[in-house]
């Protein structure tokens, strides 16, 4: 029986701390966006342009050879970017 309220305890426990840490990264997400988007206005206003991330030349070159994996790949290993993002970029460097 005090085995059985242990296990009980423990799957308690770890779900509190799971759903804690949860929360706690989606408000720093959010943070994060809201940031984002103020630093972008800043930039805006004093018409600054984002620099191009280096090392773009060779994720180019593959794109019009035709390779957009492993155009991605390199973007991601460049820039440190997602999936998601380097795809969009390689996708724009595309278009």
């Amino acid at each position: 029986m005090t085995m059985l309220f242990l296990l009980l305890a423990l799957i308690a426990t770890a779900s509190w701390i799971t759903s804690t840490v949860t929360l706690r990264m989606k408000a720093l997400e959010r943070r994060t966006e809201r940031l984002e988007r103020r630093l972008g206005l800043v930039l805006d206003h004093f018409g600054i342009e984002e620099p191009e991330p280096a090392g773009l030349d060779e994720v180019r070159a593959l794109v019009r050879d035709g390779r957009p994996v492993e155009a991605i790949r390199v973007y991601r290993r460049t820039t440190g970017a997602d999936l998601r993002e380097a795809k969009a970029a390689v996708d724009a460097l595309s278009a």
